[in-house]
């Protein structure tokens, strides 16, 4: 009833003994709170809250309109609805190593497992499209050694992502990506996020340049290739994440649907691709909430 059991504290620490393992951990991206629970209930390893999921949640684009309040309030609240380890984009940091320092506290305040701060400029643009640009080396570093620094509790998760492969098409954007990837490891990365890796390759040339945790993106209509969890299992990757890919969808089934509102004036056709009345009660957990009303408001008091 109401949220999870298992306190922020033991979902960090159940996540950095899974990354130990070495297996590969599969994190689909929560569109809200009650898809976070769906996530949990089908057998998933944790859930990934997407910056560019919540941006558009916002009617947003993801070019750094969101603000930490808005971040850190809604990571919450996707967080707390299930007993899985959730890790959010916090995109650059939202400012300079200061404003790094509270957005990793302030994560932690939200019930969060990890973040992770990416090296580009601000405003950031989705790490996806053409036209990014990085920050100097030096400038990355401080926004990982702030994070690593602010953070009180040491099972926090502080990845680091690189859009540096993106900014140059050649062999060469590989070459700074890895030699960037190693620096933030210096720097205190518990793991490293190499964003817009274009083959498996070039993820195998970042797990062989790092000792950390990876994460690979498996985004939809991107610039890297969709890879099977067995592909990127076999050459170490740690975490994979579907970022976007349950908002596609649901948002593909609402404007399909809407449509044939539109021309049908009832959607009685489209009821099999609806979530039952039932499932969703049952996902909710409706009878968990009628047992404790009426074990609340159904007593007598002795006299």
């Amino acid at each position: 009833m109401l949220y999870g059991t298992t306190t922020p504290q033991a979902k960090r620490r159940a996540l950095r003994e899974r990354l130990a393992s070495g297996e590969l951990l599969r994190f689909p991206g929560a569109f809200n709170p009650l898809s976070a629970r769906l996530i949990e209930r089908k057998g998933f390893d944790g859930v990934y809250i997407s910056g560019a999921v919540l941006a558009a949640d916002l009617g947003l684009p993801d070019i750094g309109l969101t603000t930490l309040t808005e971040v850190a309030g809604r990571g919450e609240q996707i967080a707390r609805m299930t007993e899985l380890p959730a890790i959010i984009d916090a995109d650059t940091g939202f400012g300079e190593p200061m404003n790094v320092a509270r957005t990793i506290q302030t994560l932690e305040n939200a019930g969060i497992a990890g973040a992770h701060i990416e090296d580009q400029i601000n405003p950031k643009r989705c790490g996806h499209l053409d036209g990014k640009s990085v920050v100097d080396e030096d400038t990355a570093l401080k926004r990982i050694r702030a994070a690593v620094e602010a953070r009180r509790d040491p099972d926090f998760l502080i990845m680091a992502r690189t859009d540096i492969r993106a900014t140059e098409p050649g062999p060469g954007g590989l070459r700074l990506a890895v030699d960037r990837a190693r620096a933030l490891v210096d720097a205190g990365a518990d793991a490293i996020f190499p964003e817009a890796m274009r083959t498996l390759e070039e993820f195998a040339a970042m797990r062989e340049a790092v000792d950390v945790p990876l994460l690979a993106n498996m985004t939809e209509f991107g610039k890297s290739e969709l890879f099977s969890t067995e592909q990127l299992a076999d050459i170490g990757m740690n975490i994979v994440i579907w970022p976007v890919s349950m908002l596609r969808i649901a948002m593909g089934a609402t404007d399909r649907a809407l449509d044939e509102l539109h021309a049908e004036g009832h959607l009685a056709g489209k009821l099999d691709e609806m979530q039952h009345r039932a499932e969703l009660y049952d996902l909710v957990d409706y009878e968990s909430y009628n047992r404790f009303d009426s074990g609340v408001f159904n007593f007598e008091v002795r006299r």
